[in-house]
């Protein structure tokens, strides 16, 4: 078992960062991700508890589930369906404002159930890809908030 953690200071205020990282159906606005959209609507809020989005990032295809959602500070989400071996225990993003904006902490733990080699791939695939796409989503994020102050959508 891995935990991905990739921390960041956001210059975009934390309401913006919060309605970007939580737009479901646009995550495909973001480089890392080549399609997305949402499939069902959150129990009582339309990207909250309960949502569940698909998200495609060549070669894979996965589908999230929405498992906590506390506007503008918590967003957790759990990988339900994907077309590798892999076994999701959780993915979280915390947000916290702060003087020079917003702090944002993003993990994820994962297992990849193959024997004698899981652990390696966790470690040598895993850990960069998602290290790498988290960073990549975050930065987007404040290209997004400094490009259009509006562009976030609300949630």
């Amino acid at each position: 078992m891995r935990t991905v953690r990739v921390e960041r200071t956001l210059e975009a205020p934390i309401e913006t960062a919060f309605d970007l990282l939580t737009d479901h159906a646009e995550y495909k606005r973001f480089r890392a991700v080549h399609g997305s959209k949402l499939l069902t609507e959150g129990r009582t809020e339309r990207n909250g508890v309960g949502a569940v989005r698909e998200v495609i990032i060549r070669p894979l295809r996965f589908i999230e589930e929405v498992t906590a959602f506390e506007r503008p500070t918590l967003l957790s989400y759990l990988i339900t369906d994907i077309n590798v071996p892999f076994e999701h225990q959780g993915g979280t993003i915390m947000l916290e404002p702060i003087d020079s904006g917003t702090r944002a902490v993003w993990t994820s733990t994962l297992r990849v159930p193959i024997p004698v080699i899981g652990g390696a791939v966790e470690r040598l695939v895993w850990d960069p890809a998602l290290s790498r796409g988290f960073r990549q989503v975050l930065e987007d994020v404040d290209r997004f908030a400094a490009s259009d102050p509006l562009a976030a959508p609300a949630g």
